[in-house]
């Protein structure tokens, strides 16, 4: 089922909008710097190539908005569809949203949140699940000023 995409919001001196392919190099900096701030390892020195046909191939398999000043991004949100089995339905999974530290309270986060929150209403699905790194109190703070639910869990992985 193809998404859509929230139309472009000029905010701030600046616009939320749909990632096109043009932005991928700028879109695998700012993947970068997030991985760096959350102490998450290095991102593949070739992401751009990889992101370009989950984000914009014939069956996205996932979406991202940018923050744009000007031709520079600020900050992006992405996000992909999953099925919970307990709610036999669709949800917005936001897998990153990360505003560049010079433009922390701007506004810009609560406008992408706000973004990917129309998102997910216009692909159909009712609520939007994420996680966020425990220590970072800054971000677990501004999610329940937006009127986020918290739930602790704890978040496994297995390499292949």
């Amino acid at each position: 089922m193809p998404a859509t995409t929230p139309a472009t919001t000029t905010a701030r001196a600046g616009a939320i909008r749909p990632a096109v392919p043009a932005d991928l190099r700028a879109i695998a900096r700012l993947c970068a710097a997030h991985a760096a701030f959350e102490d998450a390892g290095p991102v593949p020195a070739d992401l751009a190539s990889r992101l370009e046909p989950a984000l914009f191939g014939p069956d996205p398999r996932a979406w991202c908005l940018v923050v744009d000043r000007g031709g520079e991004l600020l900050g992006y949100a992405s996000w992909s569809r999953e099925f919970s089995t307990w709610q036999a339905a669709e949800h917005v999974h936001l897998d990153c949203l990360f505003v560049t530290e010079p433009h922390r309270g701007e506004g810009w986060g609560r406008a992408l949140l706000d973004a990917v929150k129309d998102a997910a209403q216009a692909q159909g699905t009712a609520e939007v699940q994420w996680q966020t790194p425990d220590w970072n109190t800054d971000a677990v703070r501004f999610y329940h000023r937006a009127g986020a639910l918290g739930r602790p869990k704890v978040r496994f992985s297995l390499a292949l």
